[in-house]
């Protein structure tokens, strides 16, 4: 495995991980149960990225895990999510909350596909299903702005 493989599939499971994480954090502050019912299936997509870059590392490497979410990061985003939501739960402002930091995750993700054409076909796969997920994901949270 080149170097560049891992650092993709490191980082998909990083974004896959702070996607849920942030699902997790902002579904406790959910009302609405059509909102909650789409945050819940989104989180299941992460997790299914999430697993398969897991299924993947295990292919190439028995060195190393997976890079996940720090636990700074955890706190971060939960501390985020509990001031920019302080004042307002509504769908709306929970649902911009979700959208900006999946947005950060698209333009990443298209990035490395964009600096890395040479990388393994299933991690270019994988990659390339995470950015789809997620711009999938845009629309479905525009729904609830």
């Amino acid at each position: 495995m080149k170097e560049n493989d891992l650092n993709v599939l490191d980082e998909v499971n990083k974004g896959a991980t702070m996607g849920m994480d942030a699902i997790e954090f902002i579904v406790k502050k959910v009302g609405d149960e059509n909102f909650k019912k789409t945050l819940d299936l989104e989180y299941n997509k992460y997790k299914d990225i999430s697993r398969r870059a897991n299924d993947l590392y295990e292919n190439y490497t028995y060195e190393k895990e997976p890079h996940e979410t720090s636990a700074m990061n955890k706190v971060m985003t939960w501390w985020g999510v509990q001031m920019k939501a302080m004042n307002d739960k509504s769908n709306s402002n929970l649902s911009e909350l979700l959208l900006n930091g999946t947005n950060m995750g698209i333009i990443e993700g298209r990035r490395l596909l964009n600096q890395n054409p040479d990388i393994n076909q299933d991690i270019h796969a994988l990659l390339d299903d995470f950015v789809k997920m997620q711009e999938d994901s845009v629309e479905k949270l525009k729904c609830y702005l």
